[in-house]
């Protein structure tokens, strides 16, 4: 599975640190490596770890973070490294006051950005692109003498994905790059106004989805609403489209799709492009079960739950080495051997990228007595690296690098094997190919990329 990027949420009015804590451990999928809030009363708070929310933050942290506002981050590694220092929220001392930053995407052209601030007398403690971000806002606000003037004119040098969540002293804003690669919407959850990467946020806190984030829009959260500023930028957008294959949870929408839907629908023509005969649909748990459902409709083959998922071990795609990933495959899922035992059987899944973990897992089902694993993928292949906040960068270790079809299904050790083709993964998203980023999918990318060849 593609290892996922970060998650970002929001909050003013009322009391937020709870919001923003059961917020987190909402999207605790987007980053299991260390979470945190930072929150403003009189000053700020800030509490951020390593592990997942309810390590990272305790109950007593909470009550300290007590405050009209906030923003919070689960992480994962993208650009820079696992270091305490990386943790986010990043904080800085500016001339607005304190101020912090929560970024969930990519910058492509953070290192010239960096070596242009080095330049100019700034100093940096981690290699992140976040930090980059966060001492090229402070350094606009300063010259410009205006927050929102400074967001602006910094997202002008930005180049790549970025939904942020931004604490200037009292103030709160939510920013999203003006291709609006990353997902970022707006509710209210009680008396808050908040934002969130995913809208089931809202869903599971009792609260309601108000609207997506614009392209290249500044939205300032206040105690009693929010206020809008017109995007900056008018251009096509570029979702990411794994977030519909396979990031975001089923239950969000996300830019006006909901996942499930998408997941299900592009079951349904795989089962119509890619037909064979079989006895059950197993889905991988959990990112799969959408797409088997939509396979099993359109197909008339029974679904089953084949594999079991050992729901207190981590996204496998998302730990920091493919040692760790390799070792926790035997203790996150386990084969349901009388339902697949003698039986052909249909496997669905989102996507593959290195293949290796899809690889063990028909030899899980092969060990469980399966007599025939046939591998039906909700996505075309990957052939290309991402750029823009997903951990796909070495082209060398994509299974669909240098083989055809016939050679991935060997490597993999199918019987049959076929990926969705690009017409299903656009009519099921229902959106066009000038709307979305495909780039991994087709070496075509959204915005100029260096050192790419």
């Amino acid at each position: 599975m593609p290892r996922e990027y970060c998650g970002i949420i929001a909050a003013a009015g009322g009391e937020v640190s709870h919001i923003l804590f059961n917020g987190l451990r909402v999207i605790q999928h987007r980053g299991q490596e260390s979470a945190g809030i930072a929150t403003f009363n009189d000053s700020m708070a800030l509490r951020r770890g390593s592990g997942l929310v309810h390590e990272a933050i305790t109950p007593a942290d909470v009550k300290t973070l007590s405050a009209p506002r906030g923003i919070g981050h689960v992480r994962y590694s993208t650009v820079g490294g696992q270091s305490d220092e990386c943790q986010q929220p990043m904080t800085v001392r500016a001339r607005f006051g304190e101020m912090a930053i929560a970024h969930n995407g990519e910058i492509v052209n953070s290192e010239k950005l960096r070596a242009d601030l080095l330049g100019g007398g700034w100093s940096f403690v981690t290699d992140s692109d976040s930090e980059v971000i966060l001492r090229l806002l402070s350094l606009k606000m300063a010259t410009t003498g205006d927050i929102v003037h400074g967001i602006s004119e910094a997202m002008k040098l930005l180049v790549g994905s970025y939904s942020l969540a931004l604490m200037v002293g009292a103030r709160v804003f939510v920013v999203r790059d003006p291709l609006a690669i990353r997902p970022l919407c707006i509710g209210r959850i009680g008396e808050a106004f908040c934002s969130a990467s995913e809208s089931v946020v809202f869903d599971s806190l009792g609260g309601e989805l108000i609207r997506d984030v614009l392209p290249g829009e500044i939205v300032e959260l206040t105690d009693s609403g929010f206020v809008t500023h017109a995007p900056f930028f008018e251009a096509p957008t570029a979702h990411c489209m794994f977030e519909w294959v396979y990031f975001a949870r089923p239950d969000s929408y996300v830019d006006g799709r909901l996942v499930y839907d998408v997941r299900r629908k592009m079951g349904m023509r795989l089962a119509q492009e890619s037909p064979v005969e079989a006895d059950f649909v197993v889905p991988i748990p959990d990112s799969g079960r959408a797409l088997a459902i939509g396979y099993s409709e359109a197909s008339g083959i029974p679904h089953a739950e084949g594999l079991i998922k050992n729901r207190y071990v981590q996204r496998t795609f998302i730990m920091p080495s493919q040692r760790d990933r390799d070792m926790s495959i035997s203790l996150k899922l386990n084969v349901l051997k009388p339902v697949i035992q003698g039986k052909r059987v249909i496997l669905a899944d989102d996507s593959i990228v290195r293949g290796t973990t899809m690889k063990q897992i028909v030899k899980l089902l092969r060990k469980g007595g399966a007599s025939e694993v046939h591998l039906r993928i909700g996505c075309p292949a990957i052939i290309s690296p991402c750029y823009l906040g997903i951990d796909m960068k070495n082209i060398d270790e994509f299974v669909a690098h240098g083989r055809d079809l016939e050679s991935i299904r060997k490597f993999l050790g199918a019987d049959t094997l076929a990926y969705a083709s690009m017409d299903n993964l656009l009519a099921s998203i229902g959106k066009s190919p000038e709307q979305l980023c495909l780039g991994c999918l087709t070496g075509k990318y959204p915005v100029p990329v260096p050192n790419h060849p």
